[in-house]
């Protein structure tokens, strides 16, 4: 069935600066994004089910509407999926009263962008697994034909295969057998329940990312990036985000930081501090086309 569900949007929101950020960051796989006249359709498995569902995005003034086509037992599943990619699950009014100058003009510069996330946690897990040390645009195309040779096409777009199908899968072009059985190590803990988003985020941070690490082939990088981009959680500063860390050390002059220090100063973007993070990255990539020249994913 197809079904449209409106977003209500509290705080500065664009879905055109959504898509431009997927259009131009590397690990989104999605070069196509600003190709829909200002819709953004996504194909994905939802939670619990993780049946396909397919999703068209367009923003109208202060609300986002959402065209599901769905299971009928899956639409409001995957509405809520849509809210939490593009962070509009998120009261984004107190973003625009942070006063860190730095922070004022990261927002002057990309007005309305929030995080947009991987479509779940399971799927920001598989990413970290199959872009461990291999260079970012091949882990994208890799993604992206699984979804095409092992998903199901919703919407016209290529979903990426649920957990249940992962766990089928014994070989995939590109990947050693090593991070298949990490793959089915994903699935499973998907399948248990243990990568739910709205179980990651109620968690104490730390918690959060003792539980993630004990998913094999999950360390400290990884579990940021799924707490952070898979579950969507806004308020947490990466750690181990070693581009994000030079990053801030030029914005704010200083030479060779401690993280401990990097840390104290993201305590004045409390409580979006994965937002500040993003805009970050985001601009670093503009400048720098690092991930776009092929630099390799460091832990």
């Amino acid at each position: 069935m197809t079904e449209t569900v409106a977003f209500a949007v509290r705080g500065p929101f664009d879905l055109a600066a959504s898509i431009r950020f997927l259009e131009g960051f590397t690990p989104a796989g999605r070069p196509d994004a600003g190709r829909h006249r200002g819709v953004l359709p996504l194909a994905f498995p939802a939670a619990p089910s993780w049946r396909p569902v397919g999703v068209r995005l367009r923003q109208e003034g202060g609300a986002v509407h959402a065209e599901i086509e769905a299971h009928p037992d899956d639409v409001a599943p995957a509405a809520e999926h849509a809210r939490r990619i593009l962070s509009l699950d998120v009261d984004g009014t107190g973003f625009a009263a942070i006063d860190d100058p730095h922070v004022v003009r990261l927002r002057e510069r990309f007005p309305g962008l929030r995080p947009v996330l991987f479509h779940s946690p399971y799927e920001a897990a598989c990413w970290s697994v199959i872009g461990h040390r291999i260079r970012m645009a091949q882990a994208a195309g890799i993604k992206q034909r699984m979804a095409e040779r092992l998903g199901d096409v919703v919407g016209g777009m290529a979903s990426f295969p649920g957990p249940e199908r992962l766990l089928t899968v014994t070989d995939v072009p590109g990947l050693p057998p090593v991070k298949i059985e990490r793959l089915h190590g994903i699935a499973r803990a998907a399948l248990d329940g243990d990568l739910d988003a709205g179980r990651l985020r109620a968690m104490e941070i730390a918690q959060a990312l003792v539980e993630l690490q004990r998913i094999p082939g999950i360390g400290l990088f990884s579990a940021e990036l799924i707490l952070i981009r898979g579950a969507g959680h806004p308020d947490v500063f990466p750690a181990s985000e070693r581009r994000l860390h030079d990053e801030m050390a030029h914005e704010y002059g200083l030479h060779d930081p401690s993280p401990a220090r990097l840390a104290a100063i993201a305590e004045a973007w409390r409580p979006y501090r994965s937002w500040v993070a993003l805009l970050l990255r985001a601009r670093r990539e503009i400048e720098t086309a690092e991930i776009a020249r092929g630099r390799r994913i460091t832990r």
